[in-house]
């Protein structure tokens, strides 16, 4: 932005119209005085990670007319210094890898007024800003901060702790202050019951200086301990914006959800160099842990960012499910109309039990408009794991994918939906159960993928949940699959069936090879054979049939699907404040 002003005003007028506008309009702005061609003031644009200095030379606005003396203007000099951050030539490096200087982040996060408050700004100072001779700008020994930026910031107006590391200082990298400010941080979300928010963009331990800060009691192994504490207190959320290695990658694996920035962030137990050492494997960082190996392979990623101001938006739409922390309830807001009518579920759910649909059209026709927030939607599709809401009430829904797999429950699959409501569970979220499966995968390959071991961590989450849960039998319900998703035997407070719906051990083909096939194989004429199976096929199917299940109690109702989306507002509202105990023992041993 240029101004010009008349001419015959002061240095110090044009100074003070020059830092005024910049905090208005947030940009850069050029003043001119009368006629000249060259600016006499160009104020850069503030952010939200810099502290404003009072305009110089403005009269103070006191009755005794006493204002900041040389000791306040040397301490605002010292803190202008601090917030330039690394050495310069590293600064002009974020430009080439597409990043922001992180106090720029920190304005894209929360905006001209969002950060309340830093802490550690002065950390290492006397070590790197002696008072004589002052550091050089593009000195490597420059450490700001310690490389690590930690405060309180207001954003999407919640209140919340936030980390963030600068890279222009020793590529992010951890060190014995910057550890202290990162744990203070911590203790303090302990205490404050607050969300935590990590922007994480760290190579890892300061090797050369890991004296003081690797190995102690209140060290960098103190992160993860106080990651577990408060795991489940409040939510913890992760954006990886660079090669976060060995120490820094676990901060987003313990978090609660971890987003990553596409062509940006990776992260690894060890370097590409150090595989190579270890193991001779030669392997480049994004095929070792880049976005696409941790959104569809490990699933440690819960959602892939295109770029920074994505990260955000994304991380915006996430906490508006989520509570400040357990002891609070999940935000409500004015429910809406799905944005697919309710009466076209029971013409997408096909009658044959092997036929695929795509379970996110019935979904649509549950869900307010627009709510649908679908988490790790490239790892273990078989399953979806979904924040949404149903009448302006956040859930946590787990679904079926029919349109995947026939819908089989797959290793991954089963760890995932683990954990979503483990963390639903966690944070008073109500659990919604659409099942359509034909039970857990058989074959060698998935018992190599510990399939016992990681559908025994889904049933004991399904058990073990508190929260409201609601069961819907949308059509197969067949085998352990309908203990894992909500069945009778789980404590939900509704199992409802849509007319599609069947319960059983096995599906009709299954049964039929199980118990007949030696029976159907003596019979000799090849369509006789046939008409027996098919006979003994309906016969199976009227057995398990939906209507059966309702008729021994053991489904609560039958809802016509139109229907669907009015029967879960109701029932979700009567059972709000349902309260349930789990027996009096330490804690499980499944998980």
């Amino acid at each position: 932005m240029q101004v010009r002003i008349s001419d015959g005003a002061t240095d110090d007028e044009a100074a003070a119209i020059a830092a005024a506008l910049a905090r208005h309009v947030r940009d850069e702005v050029e003043v001119y005085v009368g006629d000249a061609d060259a600016p006499a003031v160009v104020r850069d644009r503030p952010t939200a990670g810099s502290t404003e200095r009072p305009t110089a030379g403005v009269e103070a606005d006191h009755a005794d007319g006493l204002g900041p003396t040389d000791r306040e203007e040397r301490l605002w000099d010292e803190i202008e210094d601090i917030e330039l951050g690394g050495p310069e030539k590293y600064k002009a490096r974020l430009d080439e890898q597409g990043k922001l200087f992180v106090r720029d982040r920190l304005d894209l996060w929360f905006g001209e007024d969002g950060l309340l408050f830093e802490d550690g700004k002065f950390a290492n100072f006397d070590a790197w800003h002696p008072d004589s001779p002052e550091v050089e700008a593009d000195n490597d020994d420059r450490l700001p901060g310690d490389g690590l930026l930690t405060g309180a910031a207001e954003f999407e107006g919640r209140q919340l702790h936030f980390m963030a590391n600068d890279f222009t200082v020793k590529a992010g990298s951890m060190a014995q202050k910057g550890v202290e400010k990162f744990l203070r941080m911590q203790q303090r979300a302990l205490k404050s019951g607050k969300p935590v928010l990590y922007l994480m963009d760290s190579s890892g331990g300061r090797i050369d200086q890991q004296t003081g800060f690797f190995a102690n009691r209140e060290g960098i192994g103190k992160y993860y301990y106080n990651h577990s504490m408060l795991s489940g207190r409040v939510p913890q959320i992760c954006v990886l914006y660079g090669p976060c290695i060995a120490g820094a990658a676990y901060t987003p694996v313990f978090a609660d959800f971890t987003i990553m920035v596409r062509d940006m962030s990776a992260m690894a137990i060890a370097s590409p160099r150090m595989v190579q050492m270890v193991t001779g494997e030669d392997i480049e960082l994004e095929e070792l842990g880049g976005p696409d190996v941790h959104a569809r392979q490990s699933g440690s990623a819960d959602l892939v960012a295109d770029d920074e101001e994505h990260a955000r938006q994304l991380v915006a739409d996430l906490v508006s499910y989520l509570p400040d922390s357990a002891d609070e309830k999940p935000p409500q807001t004015e429910g809406t109309p799905p944005s697919k009518a309710p009466e076209g579920i029971d013409s997408i759910v096909p009658q044959e039990p092997n036929k695929g649909y795509d379970m996110t059209d019935v979904i649509d026709r549950v869900i307010d408009a627009g709510s649908y927030f679908e988490l790790k939607p490239e790892y273990g599709k078989e399953i979806i794991t979904a924040f949404a809401r149903i009448d302006g009430r956040p859930v946590g829904i787990v679904a079926n994918q029919p349109a995947q797999r026939a819908g089989a429950i797959f290793p991954d699959a089963a760890e995932k939906a683990a954990e979503f409501i483990w963390t639903c569970d966690a944070y008073d979220i109500p659990l919604l159960y659409l099942c359509d499966t034909p039970g857990f995968m058989a074959g060698s390959q998935v018992e190599k993928d510990a399939i016992l071991e990681k559908g025994k961590k889904f049933i004991y989450a399904t058990s073990s949940a508190t929260v409201p849960k609601q069961t819907v039998v949308v059509r197969k319900a067949y085998g352990a699959g309908i203990y894992a998703m909500g069945g009778p035997a789980y404590d939900p407070e509704s199992v409802l069936g849509l007319p599609s719906g069947e319960i059983a051990i096995m599906g009709p083909e299954a049964a039929i090879n199980a118990v007949y096939a030696r029976k159907l194989a003596e019979i000799d004429d090849e369509d006789e054979r046939a008409r027996k199976e098919q006979e003994l096929r309906e016969e199976y199917r009227e057995d398990i049939d939906v209507h059966r299940m309702a008729s021994e109690v053991v489904i609560d109702e039958i809802v016509p699907p139109s229907t669907l989306r009015t029967e879960l507002v109701n029932r979700f509202d009567f059972y709000e404040g349902i309260e349930k105990d789990l027996p009096d023992k330490k804690h499980g041993t499944i998980l």
